[in-house]
């Protein structure tokens, strides 16, 4: 699968180790962020990454920053993205399962570097499989879509 990692100063901390982690699960690994601790806003990565993943450019993408909250935040407000700030594997197993999310959103300062690969090797092993939720991200997608128009 093609991967977008994208991360702020705070996020770059697990960069390296969650790029290898996902390269060594058999993901092509597209990167987005600083490539130093450089102080960035995270609002930008989190918007390049949403619209790669609606351009088809990559199929989903994992987002660390200090809490994951603000780039979740942020990702969310790109037309068609559902991001899921997860803090647990069971989380990310569910943001994929029973919510299709195409961006999954840790912290930095939250959760540690094994927390983290278990994370989001959770999140990359499931596959949406239409179900009872698949009902309620209808009306999500729906509801959005009207949003947009008014």
């Amino acid at each position: 699968m093609k991967l977008g990692l994208g991360v702020d100063h705070h996020g770059f901390v697990l960069k390296e180790d969650i790029r290898q982690e996902l390269v060594g699960l058999g993901h092509e690994v597209v990167e987005y962020g600083p490539t130093s601790v450089t102080e960035i806003d995270y609002p930008e990565v989190a918007f390049t990454v949403g619209q790669a993943i609606i351009a088809k450019e990559i199929e989903r993408g994992i987002l660390i920053c200090g809490t994951g909250i603000g780039m979740a935040i942020a990702a969310n407000k790109v037309p068609g993205i559902r991001a899921a700030q997860v803090p647990d594997p069971y989380s990310a197993e569910r943001a994929q399962l029973s919510n299709n999310a195409q961006i999954i959103t840790l912290g930095s300062k939250t959760i540690g570097l094994e927390v983290a690969k278990k994370i989001v090797k959770e999140y990359v092993s499931h596959h949406f499989v239409p179900s009872p939720s698949s009902r309620k991200i209808a009306q999500i997608t729906e509801k959005e879509a009207e949003f947009h128009q008014s």
